[in-house]
């Protein structure tokens, strides 16, 4: 998303090398929505799977709709069908390896937007479909229409409310679980300037990085640090093996438009923590120790009814 919108300027060309460095590196799944820059993430991704699509899972999203008119959710079963086929077109594939529904439409029951999603599967476009930003209760909803490969969803040390409950769901459905955020919109790599925070979008309305709250989570910030020094880690590494280590069904996807900062998160996937480690982790950052609630993901519906 950060290549096409969210974070400030964007420059296609070194996006693109930061993709194909990703590909260089091991990185077998690529993220993207049709809402990203209104389809130029999708068509930034072809550029970079030209002659090197097999190795790359290719992840995909609808449901958000943003154009002139402003930015809307859409799940209608009769739309899903041509969402799937713009976003083929724009990708330049032939077909979708992971399909989210991006968020639920509150017009439309999740079951039936799972029901066209499950047509797709049947036709060859689609090979798995998944679910973004649900409730366990949506989650099983959808499962039952038909097998949700994966669901995605901010999670990181920053953010632990899904453990609560929508972590557990998918684990007992099988589900495999795609954080999104995983440095938490970049405070975990403690390298973000308070500067910063008002040149991107997602951060300037997000609570956690403003006031008080703000204060309360860079000391926390400033705790794993130090440790993550101790340790002989950058403090995003340290952030993305807590994450992996809670599970082999975690694939977090972090996100950056910097060729450094490629190398320094895959290099996390080769970092082992202990039961002590993780122990000490919790301790010097708790989960009590974070302040704010992150921003609401709502999106305004346009005022429509149903055909």
């Amino acid at each position: 998303m950060g290549l096409s919108q969210g974070y400030g300027p964007t420059d296609d060309e070194e996006s693109i090398r930061v993709l194909h460095r990703a590909l260089d590196l091991g990185v077998t799944m690529l993220d993207t929505a049709m809402s990203y820059g209104q389809g130029h993430n999708e068509r930034l991704l072809a550029r970079v799977l030209a002659g090197r699509r097999e190795q790359a899972v290719v992840a995909t999203k609808f449901g958000i709709v943003r154009d002139d008119s402003g930015v809307r959710l859409d799940g209608r079963p009769e739309h899903v069908r041509g969402y799937a086929e713009a976003s083929l077109s724009r990708l330049g594939i032939d077909v979708i390896d992971l399909y989210y529904l991006h968020r639920v439409d509150p017009q439309v029951p999740v079951a039936e937007t799972v029901g066209a999603m499950a047509e797709l599967v049947r036709d060859g476009l689609v090979r798995h479909i998944g679910l973004s930003e649900v409730t366990a209760d949506q989650l099983e909803q959808a499962n039952a229409v038909h097998p949700v490969a994966a669901v995605q969803f901010e999670w990181s040390l920053l953010w632990r409310d899904p453990e609560n409950d929508v972590v557990p769901a998918a684990r007992r459905l099988g589900i495999g679980l795609v954080p999104y955020s995983p440095l938490g919109r970049g405070l975990l790599s403690a390298t973000l300037a308070v500067e910063e925070i008002d040149n991107s979008d997602f951060r300037r309305s997000d609570p956690r990085f403003h006031g008080d709250d703000l204060a309360r989570n860079l000391k926390q910030i400033a705790a794993l640090r130090d440790l993550a020094a101790g340790m002989g880690l950058r403090t995003g590494q340290l952030a993305l093996a807590w994450l992996l280590e809670q599970g082999p069904d975690v694939v977090p996807i972090p996100g950056t438009r910097r060729l450094d900062r490629v190398d320094e998160n895959i290099a996390a996937a080769g970092v082992r923590l202990t039961n002590a480690d993780l122990s000490r982790l919790e301790e010097v950052v708790p989960r009590s120790g974070w302040s704010g609630d992150r921003q609401s993901f709502a999106v305004p519906v346009k005022a429509r009814s149903r055909p």
